[in-house]
């Protein structure tokens, strides 16, 4: 189907298929100017001229390119360094011509083209002896279409990155196929946008932009520009001043320190349609989900400290963590952002993954191969605030853009970083519109949103006097709120089987609550009540750990009020918290023996597991973005046997319903008995699928012999999971493989087995079927 032709100074028809990619100004031409007379020039004012050459004109479309007018067609051009500009073009007929522009004004050169339609045409501009042959930008009609417009006007258009942006198109045409890039910007204040570029020598003297109409977003299509292209915006706002911007949709974007975007067109092939295939059928909630959380720059390095690229960590990654079992990786911000130490939670570009490992088709592959070796992806997001770079976000426009204009409501003082401005329709189309990009765009498997708690309350990190209440006097951020509603029911609608979970460290009720129910629509939150509560529990030398043993089991009294995640986050291995090993009390061999029976715990717990990268390892140091972790570690075998606890975790887990099918229903957990506080001693069954599963774990440094557990049935019990096993470096203390229980009461149990709890250990058993 040929795309739709009309004028160039028309706007394209907004229910023409190709309204988005509208093709070269027409090719045919009419019956040549009467002879009798010459035409004149379309008319432009001396101040529009003026306009136009300082950069200043909102529609520079209206005074360059081609101008039907008086039986020929106008074409003015702007080459301010030019000595000779000629116009050369193919009449319908195939028949060629030219003509000699003049300069007109301030490096604006007009002429004729003797047709009383548009034809293809090319404009050869010489300096000094070199003549280039070049394309017209301001021949072609808007990239975006009136619907387009509209959408992007009410907040609503989901695929904000299909439009805006730097965008490759493809077209036919008389003198030849087109190939360049639109290049498209919301930005409502801007008295005036050029682009500077590769292309133009960084002076944008020559690419003045267009606004069109009042959608605030501003276009212009460069012939000849392609992907590798670097670019900014240079944005003349209401004050007057120049601000050179990267453009906040920019799909790449150099490698920092340099901060310019690039232009990027993805030619990947994706073979993951099996993997989506069954995603799409998969409930999360009531799925196995251990989570292996990553800083990818930190994980492996070079000798020379150089980042594996994408491709590298898409050769080793995957397999590293299929053969450990877990289900998914998450990544911490893989979003461009400046300063490495920020751990990418200070983003820049929302659009662009972090050009220090490569190009966006980089991160494709490693996603792609993640999916292939039967891992979910599950990436970091930062909605809540951004970075402060002047290059960047801050103050887009000259004004407030993306930021709330209120300071009591814009500035982050615990993080020094701008908030969001929830309240304006615009800055939530790009916020979840940008959640959309990396689930559809990159096959993501789900979101992490960090700081959620930091978006909900106004008061949050707040002085009294600092924060300015809500309409109805009260706390809470009811515009992030409705951001945080409108985010996850429209990602649930578009992408079936993908996930969101919360970081949220409050007691806000019904973060994973439906949003038809008035909830804020989460898939999961973090439970960072029971991080804390068993990380202080753990801290404790064993001894004391009895009077501390509600720290155990309270998590339990809310466990099922929300749909949770157990997090052993970077958070807590960093800033002087030591690494999770450093945490445990006692010898070295007590410390690993704590580590071992606490993992094994946190497994059987109701909720889906996340653990930080290297605490897989036993990682002694605490972790540091700056070197990698300690694989050296795994020369000594009690750290390979933390590593083979983990793997065997991961696949009792994987192979036992009863551990995750019934997650969310208080029905699947029961206490055999939370009070034994003197030794030390919990126990608790799982149910779900064919076979229960009971977990026994023991937190004192010394075995209990004889230790009668109730059970929920008679027969064979299998130890599947001993933490304590010689394989793991233990002490080998268990029972033989399996305990046989007869009936009789016992903990509320009908049945109970006489068993061996080893010292600091967890012990599986799970009903033989």
């Amino acid at each position: 189907m040929s795309p739709k032709r009309t004028p160039r100074t028309g706007t394209p028809d907004p229910q023409a298929p190709a309204a988005r990619t509208e093709a070269p100004a027409p090719d045919s031409s009419g019956p040549p100017a009467s002879a009798s007379r010459t035409p004149s020039l379309h008319p432009v004012s001396v101040a529009e001229l003026h306009q136009v050459a300082h950069g200043e004109h909102g529609n520079p479309h209206g005074v360059l390119g081609p101008h039907p007018h008086d039986g020929a067609v106008t074409v003015r051009v702007l080459r301010p360094l030019a000595s000779r500009v000629v116009v050369r073009w193919q009449g319908a007929d195939g028949s060629p011509g030219e003509a000699e522009l003049t300069h007109e004004h301030e490096g604006i050169w007009a002429g004729l083209i003797p047709l009383a339609d548009v034809p293809d045409y090319r404009v050869a501009v010489s300096y000094g002896p070199d003549e280039h042959v070049v394309d017209d930008p301001y021949r072609f009609l808007p990239t975006l279409g009136e619907m387009d417009l509209h959408l992007i006007n009410e907040g609503r258009h989901e695929q904000l990155w299909t439009v805006l942006g730097a965008r490759v198109h493809h077209y036919p045409g008389a003198l030849g196929p087109v190939t360049g890039t639109s290049f498209a910007v919301w930005a409502p204040s801007a008295r005036a946008i050029r682009i500077k570029a590769d292309f133009n020598s960084w002076d944008g003297r020559e690419h003045p932009m267009r606004q069109l109409g009042t959608s605030g977003v501003w276009e212009l299509f460069v012939p000849d520009v392609g992907a590798g292209t670097a670019y900014k915006y240079a944005i003349l706002g209401p004050d007057g001043q120049w601000r050179e911007k990267a453009d906040p949709m920019a799909q790449w974007a150099e490698r920092p320190a340099d901060t310019a975007s690039k232009v990027f067109e993805s030619d990947y092939a994706w073979g993951d349609d099996a993997w989506l295939a069954e995603r799409a059928q998969r409930q999360p909630v009531a799925s196995p989900m251990s989570i292996y959380e990553m800083h990818l720059g930190s994980w492996k390095k070079h000798p020379d400290g150089r980042y594996w690229s994408w491709a590298e960590l898409a050769e080793d990654l995957p397999g590293y963590v299929a053969d450990l079992g877990f289900t998914h990786v998450e990544l911490m911000p893989v979003m461009q952002h400046p300063f490495g130490g920020s751990w990418g939670y200070h983003v820049t570009s929302y659009f662009a993954p972090d050009a220090r490992f490569g190009d966006p088709d980089g991160f494709r592959l490693l996603v792609d191969r993640l999916h292939q070796a039967g891992v979910g992806v599950i990436l970091d997001w930062v909605p809540g605030h951004f970075a402060t770079d002047e290059w960047a976000l801050a103050r887009f426009d000259g004004t407030p853009l993306y930021e709330d204009p209120n300071p009591q409501r814009g500035w982050h003082k615990e993080w020094g970083s701008h908030i969001f401005n929830f309240g304006r329709r615009e800055v939530r189309n790009f916020l979840y519109a940008n959640a959309l990009y990396w689930l559809e765009e990159f096959h993501a498997d789900g979101l992490r949103v960090d700081g959620v708690a930091s978006m909900l309350y106004l008061d949050y990190a707040r002085e009294e006097g600092e924060w300015t209440p809500n309409i109805h006097g009260g706390h809470e951020n009811l515009e992030a709120v409705q951001f945080l509603q409108e985010m996850n029911a429209t990602v649930y609608k578009r992408v079936p089987g993908i996930t969101t979970i919360a970081e949220e460290s409050t007691s806000w009720p019904g973060v994973t609550r439906a949003t038809a129910h008035d909830g804020l629509g989460f898939g999961f939150k973090w439970n960072m009540g029971w991080m804390h509560d068993s990380l202080g529990y753990m801290a404790r030398e064993p001894v004391h750990r009895a009077y501390h043993h509600g720290e155990m089991t309270f998590s339990l009294v809310y466990a099922w009020s929300e749909n949770f995640v157990l997090p052993i986050s970077h958070d807590e291995v960093v800033h002087g918290k030591g690494s999770l090993l450093r945490k445990m009390p006692g010898d070295r061999w007590q410390q690993l023996a704590n580590l071992r029976a606490y993992l094994g715990f946190m497994w059987a717990h109701p909720g889906k597991q996340l653990l930080f990268m290297g605490a897989e390892l036993g990682q002694e140091a605490e972790w540091a973005e700056s070197r990698e972790l300690d694989w050296w570690l795994l020369d000594h075998p009690e750290h390979r046997g933390v590593q083979s606890l983990v793997r065997d975790l991961n696949a009792t887990y994987a192979a036992t319903p009863s551990l995750w099918a019934r997650d969310h229903e208080a029905d699947g957990f029961e206490w055999i008995d939370a009070n034994d506080a003197g030794r030390n001693v919990f126990s608790f069954v799982r149910r779900g699928g064919d076979a229960d599963l009971v977990c026994v774990s023991n937190f004192a440094a010394v075995p209990h012999e004889n230790y009668r557990l109730g059970l929920p049935g008679a027969g064979e019990w299998d130890e599947v999971l001993n933490t304590d096993a010689s394989t793991y470096t233990g002490s080998g203390v268990g029972n033989l493989g399996s305990v046989t229980a007869v009936d009789g009461e016992w903990s509320g149990q009908p049945a109970s087995a006489t068993i061996v709890v080893p010292p600091l250990a967890t012990v599986w058993f799970r009903r033989r079927v």
